[in-house]
């Protein structure tokens, strides 16, 4: 993680779960973080279990990733205190637990606009940051075992993903576009899909806590892992399973 040190990691959705366990993982190796999220103050509470010497370098900014006005606002203010984006980790995610057949459209469309317009969004701003200052910068992906197949819910239990898959296969295909695209343009950027198996975080519908599970910690340790390649080694995709997962 030596190329990384003092410089800028934009992670969103780093109020709970994978975001929160990377931000703090990522600040001890030395990184600037800026940890964005709706609950901007779950973040300033992060601080506290950071050593004293390390809680100013992580930044708590307010940011709907689902609003594009709201992701260029905090955009705009990392690039004018930070200088610049050199990492962006897209962690933030929505699901609503239920059936696509019954659901309010309302909620359905709210899903496919946070976790797949808000990568588009933010990594818009992170790309045009990298490029003017000519930095082989990371974009990484929180993807899912979801956007590779559709899982089958644990037991006699309905189907309660919906939209969800629908959105992390969305994720699969923007993986490959983007590396086509940043190759084409001649950068050094790369860009690494995470795909984990059942992880404990507050989304997950309550039927898959009778699964194994993984921890935030375990995602976030191969997030650190894709970073810490040398330049030339370009992690495409890891997928991270807990042993015993059924799927």
């Amino acid at each position: 993680m030596e190329r990384w040190q003092n410089r800028v990691a934009v992670v969103t959705g780093a109020s709970s779960g994978i975001g929160a366990a990377l931000a703090k993982e990522l600040v001890r190796a030395g990184v600037i973080v800026v940890g964005l999220a709706r609950r901007v103050e779950r973040v300033e509470a992060l601080k506290e279990e950071l050593p004293d010497e390390l809680q100013s370098h992580l930044h708590a900014v307010k940011c709907d990733v689902g609003v594009e006005a709201s992701v260029a606002e905090a955009f705009d203010w990392i690039e004018a205190e930070l200088g610049g984006i050199d990492i962006l980790v897209n962690n933030a995610g929505l699901l609503y637990s239920g059936q696509l057949l019954t659901m309010p459209v309302e909620q359905l469309q709210h899903v496919l606009q946070v976790n797949l317009m808000g990568v588009v969004y933010c990594t818009q701003r992170a790309f045009r940051s990298m490029q003017q200052r000519d930095v082989a910068g990371h974009v990484v992906l929180i993807n899912s075992l979801t956007g590779h197949h559709i899982i089958h819910p644990p037991s006699e239990s309905l189907q309660t993903l919906n939209m969800y898959p629908v959105t992390k296969h969305g994720i699969t295909a923007l993986l490959e576009i983007m590396r086509q695209e940043m190759s084409g343009l001649k950068t050094q950027i790369k860009v690494t899909s995470i795909s984990p198996g059942v992880t404990r975080t507050e989304i997950l519908p309550g039927d898959y806590n009778i699964l194994p599970m993984l921890q935030p910690e375990d995602i976030a340790a191969g997030i650190m892992y894709a970073l810490a390649t040398p330049p030339h080694v370009q992690v495409h995709q890891l997928t991270i399973k807990p042993i015993g997962e059924p799927f």
